[in-house]
């Protein structure tokens, strides 16, 4: 049996999301084979690679530190070369130390493929100064106009003529942040790579990772621009430390943290050039739409396979994923272009087994079945074979089921767009809401915000997708709906457009909408589940999104609410494919707090809401209205 392993270069990134759970859980056979493997993995790699170090000019003169493997067969057989551009290290640095894992999965290091790793411009080896999400440029104007796209056009076309000897043919991948560089790969357009997948890719940092329609996710950022945005002069193989919360209690650290512009005054002292720009720049304006890689993915080389991969359960860029892949098809068409969607957090593809997120169980590895049945394939067809690959062109995972589904489109052409209410006395339905009380209404205090879970930690949990939801429905500021037990199963498909009928007594506010599947009552347990956890009335959250009211008719220009006035505030709730059973419900929670992973709203409008000041925070009345004249809803996509 084949498994994938960790990857070095991107655990900056990964561990970042990974705040542990409380406990460990049980250790199946299968999870000690998959580690037994990746040990024999790194054996493997020393005995069948060389390890080759190389400083590779660019245009403007600036040298990017890169390390080859090449299979130690590599002068007489010709192997395509797959690239993996990183700002997390791409270290060993030096000779005689090696990676313990290689490539995107261990089928492909077997395979036989040369893979190259280098440090982005102005991240440790590399000379150049450093640009987080450097902005794209459509044309170049000399030598010194640089970006992503002309740096991996520079750094093929070196590999090509100067490195190990090669078949011609050029691969790229990456995860997160690299998966960001190999989506920007794509438009060096060189005519070599013939294959690319962008997996879990940042997109826009206005809606990926650290913001969330607007609502700023403060641990994720926090924690990691802590280490990542610190400076670093000259080329160095070492990063930076993590940051010393002192207390495992995240809530009551940011919370004592005060006002969000305390952080940089107490922590990060004015070190953090990055972090200066978050919050100069609460809304989307110039800086954050040069940072918007989707405009530029067009007119993309046809002889490039692009393969976008991400995780619904992925905390940190799910829709990076969706919408690289959608603005590829949407913007060149006949273009080789597919999507993989699986139930995992965020890189669970390549690494572990893919079978468990928090207390949800996936079924037998589908991590596995992505790398030996699609990514492998894809690779090979379009770097060895040099035909295309026969990949779906969407291949999903569909969740409460457990079992892959291939569609020619997503969302998927045949599912229905049907409405959901929200209705007096808890329920939610499809029916349009009669007569009865218009409006449910609770407290919301910024002193006293909802948790985010349950569990303590510093930063934001990677299995906080999948959590049990009983803790917040038993809050008086958290309203909750559900349906009647369904009789059949329903499989949403698709993103949720939420339009929810609000007022407030405050002049600001967060909307958080809460998607849960509940299981019955009877529902038995399993032995993998978390200590004290009981699957007998679970709520699973299978989506969430946050909403930052301001936000609601423009992102770039921001509006105060008017105190006491019905407001319609819509948006959007990230794609799912998750089958509500027989025997369960949906239920869907409102909230206005969401903390730490996102930042209170002072409930006072504050033009620039990072600079409010402690007085801003006030306690507010929301309302949820739900009558015929201001019917709340959720438009879904139901198979």
């Amino acid at each position: 049996m084949t498994h994938t392993y960790l990857r070095t270069a991107l655990l900056a990134g990964i561990l970042l999301a990974a705040a542990a759970p409380a406990h460990a859980q049980l250790v199946t056979p299968a999870e000690k084979a998959y580690q037994a493997q990746m040990m024999a993995d790194t054996l493997y790699i020393r005995q069948h690679y060389t390890k080759t170090e190389y400083q590779i000019p660019m245009r403007d003169g600036r040298k990017l530190y890169t390390i080859v493997y090449a299979p130690n067969d590599a002068d007489k057989v010709k192997y395509p070369i797959m690239l993996n551009r990183t700002p997390y290290a791409v270290g060993p640095y030096g000779p005689g130390t090696y990676k313990k894992v290689l490539g995107p999965s261990s089928t492909m290091m077997r395979d036989g493929y040369i893979f190259a790793y280098q440090d982005v411009r102005g991240r440790y080896m590399s000379e150049g100064e450093f640009m987080d999400m450097r902005p794209e440029k459509d044309t170049h104007n000399g030598k010194n106009d640089i970006d992503e796209g002309t740096d991996t056009f520079d750094t093929i076309a070196w590999l090509l003529k100067n490195g190990p000897k090669n078949n011609g043919r050029v691969g790229q991948w990456g995860i997160s942040y690299p998966g960001f560089y190999t989506a920007a790969g794509l438009l060096s357009r060189h005519p070599a790579l013939k294959a690319a997948s962008p997996q879990a890719p940042i997109a826009d940092w206005f809606w990926d990772d650290f913001h969330h329609n607007g609502a700023f996710f403060l641990p994720h950022a926090f924690n990691f621009y802590a280490s990542f945005g610190l400076p670093r002069p000259t080329p160095t193989p070492t990063g930076n430390p993590g940051f010393k919360h002192g207390t495992p209690d995240g809530y009551d650290f940011f919370l004592k943290m005060g006002p969000l512009k305390n952080a940089d005054a107490r922590y990060y002292k004015g070190q953090v050039a990055f972090w200066k720009d978050l919050m100069s720049h609460p809304n989307y304006d110039q800086f954050w739409q040069e940072r918007n890689l989707r405009p530029h993915l067009k007119n993309l080389n046809k002889g490039t396979a692009i393969l976008t991969v991400g995780g619904f359960n992925d905390a940190e860029d799910l829709f990076g994923a969706l919408e690289i892949y959608k603005s590829i098809e949407r913007q060149n068409p006949g273009q080789r272009n597919g999507l993989v969607m699986g139930p995992w957090v965020h890189g669970g593809w390549a690494r572990g087994l893919g079978e468990l997120v928090g207390n949800v169980d996936y079924g037998p590895s589908p991590s596995q079945y992505y790398q030996t049945e699609i990514e492998a394939p894809f690779f090979k067809a379009n770097l060895k074979d040099g035909k295309p690959a026969a990949t779906p062109e969407a291949t999903v995972f569909e969740s409460g089921t457990n079992r892959w589904r291939t569609f020619d489109a997503w969302p998927p052409k045949e599912a229905k767009e049907e409405v959901l209410y929200f209705q007096p006395n808890g329920m939610i339905s499809f029916e349009k809401p009669a007569s009865g009380a218009e409006f449910d209404q609770y407290l919301s205090d910024p002193a006293h915000p909802v948790p985010s879970n349950e569990n303590m930690a510093t930063g934001m949990t990677k299995e906080y997708m999948t959590d049990d939801q009983r803790f917040a429905s038993r809050r008086p500021d958290v309203l909750t709906y559900q349906t009647n037990v369904l009789t059949e199963d329903m499989t949403l498909a698709g993103p949720i457009q939420a339009l929810l009928q609000v007022a407030t007594t405050g002049t600001d506010a967060d909307w958080v909408v809460k998607i849960i599947d509940v299981y019955p009552n009877d529902t038995p347990d399993n032995p993998r589940l978390l200590p004290n956890v009981r699957l007998g009335g679970y709520q699973q959250m299978v989506r969430s999104e946050v909403m930052r009211g301001r936000f609601r008719n423009s992102f770039e220009k921001p509006e105060a609410f008017v105190p006491g006035q019905v407001t319609a505030v819509p948006f959007t709730v990230q794609d799912l494919c998750h089958t509500f059973r027989k025997g369960h419900r949906l239920m869907v929670q409102v909230q206005s707090t969401w903390f730490p992973m996102v930042d209170r709203n002072p409930q006072t409008f504050v033009p620039n809401i990072f600079e409010a000041d402690e007085k801003d925070f006030q306690t507010a009345t929301h309302r949820l209205y739900h009558s015929p004249q201001h019917a709340s809803q959720l438009t879904l996509k139901v198979l």
